[in-house]
């Protein structure tokens, strides 16, 4: 199976098809319109809810059996028909027009799937098994709707307000990573839970405050060596120290796969084989390199 690239699209005012009209095509239609798009529903029938959807001017009714035609000007197409025949036509069509077309529970016929959703807007967790197992990320989803808590999308949209302010108290890196890890563990998210937005915002702009005065922490080195071959191996603290890192020094030996797991911004850099006969020597180097910059630097070593 092919591996798929994951995104988010801007579909706000864009027009969607929809080709047919019954439950499956209601729910499409339902997340669509929360993104914003310009639906278009296709279908000789609709359920009462997508007729009072386009009698309100929600959606716009395309009325009688599929017609090519439908598909200009769309930016995608979901076929939710229980004909497969029209459902590859509705697909063949969306190909010659170049048009990224999902037909709904049929993975060989779509060229994009769309994900099980968490939704704490403006926060949104997708999850995918590449149209592989849909159940089975279904069942993920829902485990996932118990653990993240329903304030984080109150916590992102404060964040966002002030994002601006951040980078300016925050200049670097570093400094923005440890604020925004105080502001998901500290009294700010706390307030939102109990519903004051007003206490939130006062106690995210006090910290700001402090963080624009206050001088860099010293960088810190951590050891993970020696590293498991196998990513299935990490101890939980190891994976804590490589979520943790700005930087990621490593030798050659180290696993692509056991990298992976660290944050993606991190900068990566291969150590030779040489710089790792003096490990005293090779810290107070790299401590001095990083000094001033309140870096966490990670040292990854694997047995040959």
């Amino acid at each position: 199976m092919t591996a798929l690239y994951p995104l988010f699209a801007d579909l706000d005012g864009r027009p969607v098809l929809i080709v047919g009209g019954g439950a499956v095509a209601e729910r499409k239609t339902r997340a669509l319109l929360n993104c914003g798009a310009a639906v278009r529903v296709g279908a000789p029938r609709l359920t009462r809810t997508l007729r009072a959807w386009a009698a309100e001017g929600r959606l716009a009714y395309l009325a009688g059996p599929y017609h090519e035609g439908w598909l200009e000007s769309a930016w995608l197409v979901i076929a939710a028909t229980d004909d497969r025949a029209l459902n590859a036509r509705v697909k063949a069509a969306a190909d010659a027009r170049r048009i990224l077309a999902n037909v709904v529970d049929d993975p060989a016929l779509s060229s994009f799937q769309v994900p099980a959703i968490v939704d704490r807007a403006p926060l949104t967790i997708a999850i995918s098994s590449g149209g592989a197992a849909p159940v089975l990320a279904r069942r993920l989803r829902e485990r996932m709707e118990a653990l993240f808590d329903p304030a984080l999308g109150a916590l992102a949209r404060l964040a966002g307000d002030h994002r601006a302010a951040i980078r300016t108290a925050c200049p670097d890196h570093g400094a923005r990573r440890r604020f925004y890890d105080w502001l998901h563990d500290g009294p700010v998210l706390a307030s939102l839970r109990a519903g004051d937005e007003a206490q939130a915002r006062q106690t995210l702009l006090a910290r700001l405050d402090e963080a624009a005065a206050e001088p860099p922490p010293a960088s810190r080195l951590s050891w993970i060596d020696p590293c498991p071959a196998d990513p299935g191996q990490i101890t939980l603290q190891q994976l804590r120290l490589l979520n943790e890192a700005d930087v990621l020094l490593h030798d050659a030996q180290v696993n692509e796969a056991v990298l992976s797991l660290a944050r993606r911004d991190a900068d990566r850099h291969l150590l030779d084989a040489d710089a790792w006969k003096d490990p005293g020597t090779l810290q107070d180097k790299i401590l001095a390199r990083c000094a001033g910059h309140g870096n966490t630097v990670a040292l990854i070593s694997q047995p040959a």
